[in-house]
């Protein structure tokens, strides 16, 4: 029988995303990410991009994106939990296509019962070179 998520549970849920997003990103690894989500997930990677669906989908943009990128440098601020929602923002420099880029964003995600990501949807921006977090940020 499925049971709503405590806050608790979506907020260890959340921390655990974000450190695997973290770890995994700086090392390309896609497969520890693949496994945060749930086998029926949605992804929405931007705004105005189309969404992907299930595990499969979610290996497709992550292995797709990670073949692009290199040198990769990402932080994860603390989630923001409300009931089985979180939403984390994060920071990554790094070389995507041999460039050097800048991503800030943030993921809206909603946890099933099991803590793995049912729903994912993230806006960001890019901009050109090599920037750190400000001080303070992601607190």
């Amino acid at each position: 029988m499925w049971h709503h998520p405590s806050v608790t549970d979506a907020r260890a849920a959340a921390r655990e995303w974000a450190a695997t997003w973290q770890r995994c990103w700086e090392a390309l690894d896609a497969t520890p990410i693949v496994a945060l989500y749930a086998d029926g997930a949605t992804f929405s990677s931007h705004p105005f991009r189309d969404t992907y669906r299930g595990r499969a989908g979610v290996s497709e943009y992550v292995e797709a994106a990670f073949a692009d990128e290199s040198e990769v440098r990402a932080w994860f601020g603390e989630p923001i939990v409300d009931g089985d929602r979180a939403a984390v923002s994060w920071w990554a420099a790094l070389r995507e296509a041999g460039e050097e880029v800048t991503l800030a964003g943030t993921s809206v995600l909603r946890f099933d019962a099991d803590g793995l990501v049912a729903d994912q949807w993230d806006a960001w921006n890019m901009v050109a070179g090599h920037r750190e977090p400000p001080g303070g940020w992601g607190g």
